[in-house]
């Protein structure tokens, strides 16, 4: 008898565990409350006609190594990646910007004194991507596929990273790369395993990258779409679920929000610890986007950053690690840590010819009202002055707007929820079954369940899984096809 699944929001997650179900011949439908599918990751003219804009993510260095989109391929369905010179760059006050190169030996070349430093730390991800991210991405309170990678990495991640970029380095700029590279945590710098962000991007930056997708972030879900329409799965837009007892009878439900819209769920038949658990969930600090149309690239003082897909905007370890502690304490740093990325560089589908278009967030507590557009436009023109007088179109996305947009985005927590404490091991509740959602049936798919925040699929991925193995399925193993090798690298 052919089992039937039903998934409820189109999230990245949400469509991967769709697909992993539809390939072990289950009926998947989806069912999204908005007009369009992707969740997070959709892109719009937003900055008028001929624009392309992220609405959410822009850089992947965990989607063009996702296990489960790699498995898919996305690429037979149209996804390309492109690549800028450098993944990275870290303007500095004090000198030329720090510049994460897509080879590990360039990189460590241009860090002097640091260079066997930073190679110790990062050569184990650089030189084994594919498989770091097999191990990263998935439940950590698990048995890796690759333990001994793991339990090398887990030596370097448990740290925090600004006390150990202090203790290892000794130039600026490692410091300013590795503590850039951290900041994607959205956790203050000496919190343990802040260091475990910073050497998995940096190493994945110095391996397979941190590329865009040609034509924005819609295209990996356009490429998802096509991989289901083949496999058969039902889509259904401007469908709000509010009482899973109204659903289409089903062999098992996949949620892809967050604790908090679960719970306001009807007929979920949950209760007692596990909803507790939920009602205690903690969500993180918030984004405040910023997206701009420039008349030409950015006029960074060291011209070479122009040249870098995303830009670490904030200054040296002690301005990043002052602006996360702030951030962390629910205050508003004057000079916050923002996120930019150049996809205009390297992807002329984004603007007309000559203009570009930027897309940046700062770090900023969650649920902050405070308008922050100004604190971005300031931190950028610190390092490429007369930046103003390029801008031609902006518009300010604060973290209420985010949440407007996409209710699982809490008070602009673009990660499902804060990794402090226990939430980083134990997402969503203490338990060594984290997609079981309380309820026979009913399982839980998103950003809130592991891995977190990120455009890779892998959390709907083990969900599916988690349903096929309660079905006394087989499942498929995950394929991964060796790594194709990118302009600029070694």
């Amino acid at each position: 008898m052919t089992r039937s699944a039903i998934i409820v929001g189109a999230g990245p997650n949400g469509l991967a565990a769709a697909a992993r179900l539809a390939e072990h011949g289950a009926q998947v439908t989806i069912y999204e409350q908005g007009p369009h599918v992707g969740g997070a990751a959709r892109s719009a003219d937003a900055l008028g006609p001929g624009t392309t804009v992220d609405l959410g993510a822009a850089a992947h260095p965990f989607g063009i190594g996702s296990p489960a989109f790699r498995h898919l391929g996305l690429e037979s369905h149209g996804l390309r990646w492109l690549h800028h010179r450098y993944p990275m760059a870290h303007p500095l006050e004090s000198g030329p910007s720090a510049l994460l190169h897509p080879d590990l030996e360039d990189t460590s070349a241009t860090l002097g004194e640091d260079a066997n430093a930073w190679r110790l730390l990062h050569r184990a991800v650089a030189g084994h991507p594919l498989e770091s991210l097999a191990n990263a991405t998935g439940p950590l309170l698990r048995m890796p596929p690759h333990p001994a990678l793991m339990a090398g990495f887990g030596a370097r991640a448990l740290w925090p990273a600004g006390p150990l970029a202090r203790l290892v380095f000794r130039t600026e700029a490692a410091r300013a790369l590795f503590a850039g590279s951290a900041a994607h945590s959205m956790l203050p710098l000496g919190h343990p395993f802040t260091a475990g962000f910073a050497v998995l991007f940096g190493g994945l930056g110095q391996s397979l990258g941190w590329p865009v997708a040609r034509g924005g972030t819609q295209a990996i879900i356009n490429a998802l779409m096509q991989h289901l329409a083949l496999a058969g799965v039902q889509v259904h837009t401007n469908s709000p679920v509010r009482d899973l007892r109204e659903l289409p009878a089903s062999d098992a439900i996949l949620l892809d929000v967050t604790p908090r819209q679960l719970l306001q769920l009807s007929g979920t038949g949950i209760g007692g610890r596990y909803a507790e658990h939920l009602r205690r969930w903690k969500y993180g600090p918030g984004a405040y986007k910023v997206d701009y149309l420039l008349d030409g690239p950015i006029p960074w003082r060291d011209e070479r950053t122009a040249h870098a897909g995303t830009v670490h905007v904030c200054g040296n370890l002690a301005e990043v690690t002052a602006a996360e502690h702030e951030v962390g304490s629910g205050r508003l740093p004057g000079r916050p840590f923002v996120m930019l990325a150049q996809p205009s560089a390297v992807d002329e589908s984004r603007a007309a010819e000559g203009r570009q278009v930027i897309w940046s967030y700062a770090h900023v507590p969650n649920g902050c009202t405070a308008q922050a557009g100004a604190l971005v436009d300031r931190q950028i023109e610190r390092f490429a002055p007369g930046f103003g007088e390029r801008v031609i179109g902006r518009v300010e996305t604060p973290p209420r707007a985010l949440e407007d947009w996409n209710p699982n985005l809490v008070g602009g927590d673009i990660g499902g929820g804060s990794l402090r404490g226990t939430q980083q091991l134990l997402r969503p509740a203490p338990t060594l079954r984290p997609y079981h959602a309380g309820a026979p049936g009913l399982y839980i798919c998103s950003s809130s369940t592991p891995p977190g925040g990120g455009v890779h699929g892998m959390a709907g991925w083990h969900a599916a899984r988690a349903v096929l193995r309660d079905w006394g399925v087989a499942v498929l193993p995950t394929r991964s096809p060796a790594a194709e090798p990118r302009p600029g690298s070694r």
